[in-house]
């Protein structure tokens, strides 16, 4: 196994944030984001680390931002190491392929999320009163079932260790203002369509993802933190698509189902084996193939 990168250390440069995945520097105009090999499930972060999983993870979100780019501006300004600041450069070894310099942008106090397959926290939802966040659905859909249009179930960002919580349309209005929630529910939904049709040609089903969007200091909205990578999507092989129960992933679904299955008393000292270390890592490196 390649080495894991757990986190960064780099003196020199101030560290601003080191979050589930991803350690944050502050570089005065910019910001520099890597991305670490670090996994997280149910806002836990494992003891272990995906060997690859932050490059993995990072060429996703520069691939997406990239494809999205006529439909909302992103914080990326540049990903390769000789682009960024003189000062970096002496840490080449820790941000070559797993890190990006963006614009400083203030995080909107919502997290986006859009479904087009009832799955997950959905379906459980879906289950329990026949809606998802509060949107009423047909009856007797099926677990993992394609739903006619993608639905906007936004959430509040939670802090490390905490869990985000589902919030109606009307609760994302009164903390963002009516003009910006109907335009990040639009560009949410915008966005999902597009990269759902694409990866479906590819032989891949985008059964939901979640956005991130900031506002820059003139107002204007761009699309922040990652974009549609394994950690905040589901992607399931169209091959093996079955509505009715769970799907096959290439996401991190199967280490929670793995985790669901340990002494959750003792939560805090979770252990992945290298099994499913070394599973996680295939899954994700094929998925990255599709692009």
């Amino acid at each position: 196994m390649s080495a894991i990168v757990l986190e960064t250390n780099m003196p020199g440069l101030k560290m601003v944030n080191r979050g589930k995945v991803r350690d944050i520097y502050d570089l005065g105009e910019h910001l520099l984001i890597v991305t670490s090999d670090r996994l997280s499930a149910f806002d836990v972060i494992m003891n272990e680390g995906i060997p690859k999983k932050g490059q993995v993870l990072n060429q996703f979100s520069v691939f997406w931002f990239n494809q999205m780019s006529d439909i909302v501006p992103n914080h990326i300004i540049a990903t390769d190491v000789s682009d960024y600041p003189a000062e970096t450069h002496i840490y080449r070894d820790q941000l070559e392929g797993r890190s990006m310099l963006v614009k400083k942008a203030k995080p909107l106090l919502v997290e986006c999320i859009v479904r087009g397959y009832v799955s997950g926290s959905g379906w459980k939802d879906y289950q329990k009163n026949g809606s998802i966040c509060g949107i009423a659905l047909p009856e007797g859909l099926l677990e993992s079932e394609r739903l006619e249009k993608p639905i906007f179930t936004p959430s509040t960002k939670a802090e490390l260790g905490e869990h985000d919580e589902n919030i109606s349309f009307e609760e994302t209005i009164k903390l963002c203002g009516q003009e910006i929630a109907e335009k990040i529910r639009d560009k949410t939904l915008e966005i999902y369509s597009r990269a759902r049709d694409f990866a479906w040609d590819k032989g891949i089903i985008i059964a939901d993802t979640k956005i991130e969007f900031g506002t820059m200091p003139d107002g204007s909205l761009i699309w922040i933190d990652e974009a549609m990578s394994p950690d905040s999507s589901r992607f399931w092989p169209k091959d093996q698509y079955k509505p009715g129960g769970p799907q096959q992933s290439f996401d991190k679904q199967f280490v929670r189902d793995y985790l669901e299955t340990l002494d959750w008393t003792s939560r805090r000292h979770l252990r992945l084996s290298r099994k499913i270390s070394l599973t996680r890592l295939r899954r994700s490196t094929r998925m990255h193939s599709f692009n």
